[in-house]
């Protein structure tokens, strides 16, 4: 029966090594599968010519290769595409290509809905839904270069879609090595960057695991707005989060940084005092700042930050020495840019509707 067999697109090379072996097959077989799915974007058993008669035959009786669905895609503009993609629980998610000059960066969801409930996002105001497998991760990234084939290729991958990556951490990282494979996508570490909210044992353990690039999804200064903005805070705060982001840094070899995001909402966040304290608690951290204007979404009283708070906050942190970037929205006419995505869920869990903010002001 095919819900019997296994999906090897999510398998890394480790993995299908260990598959091959329990089929009496040579180590070796791992690598040429990896290459017809993923650097030549083949699904099929039978065109894998290098295999013979005989382990297509098994491997057609045992296994499939098989990416998720993709429901329906909507194109900003100015480029920026998002793929409405479907799971095999029937929920669905969401990832976007975003088009920039020099590359092509493909924002992938690592779950269904979130559980972390971060005010500022659409996602974690849906509720929790599911975990996503590694075929589902690795499978977008598959879509993303293989079914949009008159696409140019993606060279940059981020996890900042739908989901907290790191508590869904082991087929997150399973993803990362196919990601990382030269016989696959042949991504540096530079160029997959996981976004956390603050998860500080599972940075730590990540610390350990690889060396991709680490985004903290940070929005406050102080703890005590930032449990408001981003609830996790009560569990892992701001002194312990930054701890464990040294930690990261000291694992790694070369001059790293960590990415600090920061969202501007109008009235909550964004004034220079803000900003003099983010410059105050950052000064012992090799990192630079994201800032990102907010995106607004149904059942959200948050406002985006004015242009001239903006670039009074980005000035300020520029002048206090910091590498600071504002992110260009890119795909808000389609409900794709940074805190939009939604999906489709059908399970949640800690679901709510109307998000209140007032507590804050």
């Amino acid at each position: 029966m095919l819900q019997n067999k296994i999906n090897l697109l999510g398998f890394s090379q480790k993995s299908l090594e260990a598959f091959f072996k329990d089929l009496g097959q040579s180590s070796y077989r791992a690598k040429q599968l990896i290459k017809w799915v993923h650097q030549k974007g083949e699904l099929e058993f039978d065109c894998m010519t290098d295999f013979n008669k005989e382990l297509r035959e098994k491997l057609k009786e045992v296994a499939i290769i098989e990416p998720p669905k993709v429901l329906k895609t909507l194109t900003s503009n100015e480029g920026t595409k998002k793929y409405l993609i479907e799971l095999k629980s029937g929920s669905s998610i969401e990832m976007v290509r975003i088009p920039e000059k020099n590359r092509m960066t493909l924002c992938i969801s690592s779950q269904a809905g979130c559980a972390l409930q971060c005010t500022f996002c659409a996602t974690g105001a849906q509720g929790f839904d599911q975990n996503l497998t590694a075929d589902e991760i690795i499978g977008q990234v598959w879509i993303a270069n293989y079914l949009d084939r008159d696409e140019p290729p993606i060279t940059n991958v981020v996890f900042m879609g739908m989901g907290e990556p790191l508590l869904n951490f082991d087929p997150v990282i399973e993803s990362v090595e196919i990601m990382r494979n030269q016989l696959a996508y042949s991504l540096s570490k530079k160029r997959i960057t996981i976004s956390t909210s603050g998860i500080v044992p599972q940075i730590n353990r990540l610390a350990d695991t690889t060396d991709v690039s680490l985004a903290i999804s940070l929005h406050a200064a102080d703890n005590q707005l930032r449990d408001i903005i981003v609830p996790i805070n009560k569990k892992y705060p701001i002194n312990e989060l930054l701890s464990s982001c040294k930690n990261y840094l000291s694992k790694q070899t070369g001059k790293r940084n960590i990415t600090i995001e920061y969202i501007l909402i109008d009235g909550i966040n964004d004034s220079i005092k803000h900003a003099a304290s983010l410059s105050k608690i950052l000064s012992n951290l090799s990192c630079k700042i994201n800032l990102i204007p907010f995106n607004p979404f149904n059942g959200s009283d948050y406002k985006r930050s004015t242009n001239r708070n903006i670039y009074a906050f980005k000035d300020y942190l520029i002048k206090k020495g910091y590498i600071t970037t504002l992110r260009i929205t890119r795909g808000d006419a389609i409900d794709g840019a940074c805190g939009q995505l939604v999906g489709d869920l059908k399970n949640t869990v800690k679901g709510k509707g109307v998000i209140e903010h007032t507590s804050i002001h």
